[in-house]
């Protein structure tokens, strides 16, 4: 996470938001989001949620549902039990052995 590893926001299980998120800072999402999420830190899905959204953040950290494109400045990391289906353009890839992966990966340089 960030240096200071403090959480700025937080949507929780069983919270429903469907539009466009933006966030300064580490923000984990429990809940159902539809639409897209940015954030200029870390994103971490925990294994209740459910995204459908497009995805732009600089490490975006998944365990739970995720359909969308996503693009990660510095990585991306896919953690049992995750299901992901979409695109994923990032310098760094992870993804755990048991996650169901649907997708397409473009490698990019980090900057």
């Amino acid at each position: 996470m960030s240096s200071s590893n403090k959480i700025c926001a937080i949507i929780e299980e069983g919270c429903r938001f469907e539009g466009n998120l933006s966030f300064n800072g580490v923000v984990r999402v429990s809940g159902v989001v539809t639409g897209s999420i940015f954030s200029n830190d870390t994103l971490v899905i925990s294994e209740a949620a459910i995204i459908n959204a497009d995805i732009n953040a600089n490490v975006i950290l998944i365990s739970g549902t995720v359909k969308g494109n996503i693009k990660a400045t510095s990585r991306v990391e896919i953690r049992k039990p995750a299901r992901f289906e979409g695109t994923i353009t990032s310098p760094s890839l992870v993804v755990e052995e048991g996650v169901i992966f649907h997708g397409v990966t473009k490698m990019k340089e980090k900057k």
